[in-house]
């Protein structure tokens, strides 16, 4: 299970260092997508796939379903860590999540995210006051 929250700084290459606990899980090979509320989604080869298969079986005829996977595969990218556990993420993919120097990275259960600390902080702000609100509404789902 992927889990914690960790700040690091992308270099001037474009290279981020990927969690020491975070690679122990995901190994040296990875996907990286654009992922929902402007952050990046990085999946183990093996959780792509799972994933993959989903979305394989959304219908092709509903264009929210064709918007979402275009959306989903064409942000994607195989990347690989170097001894010292950096990769270099695309220019697209930072430019989409807004990354620049400070990241925060963070383990939810399946996935790691990547945020820009600007965004981090700002989702937290906002998110914060509302989580006893939105515990009570899953209550409905079982949790």
């Amino acid at each position: 299970m992927l889990m914690g929250e960790y700040l690091h700084s992308i270099d001037n290459k474009g290279r981020l260092i990927l969690p020491a606990k975070f690679r122990e899980e995901v190994g040296d090979n990875f996907v990286v997508t654009k992922g929902l509320d402007t952050c990046l989604f990085v999946y183990t080869k093996e959780e792509w796939g799972n994933l993959e298969k989903k979305l394989k079986q959304l219908p092709l005829a509903k264009a929210d379903a064709r918007a979402f996977v275009r959306f989903f595969f064409s942000g994607a990218s195989e990347l690989d860590c170097d001894k010292q556990g950096r990769f270099l993420l695309p220019a697209n993919l930072r430019d989409y999540a807004k990354l620049d120097k400070d990241v925060v990275i963070i383990g939810v259960s399946s996935r790691i995210e990547i945020w820009s600390k600007d965004a981090w902080d700002a989702y937290n702000s906002e998110i914060g006051p509302t989580v006893a609100g939105i515990a009570e509404n899953l209550v409905d789902l079982g949790i």
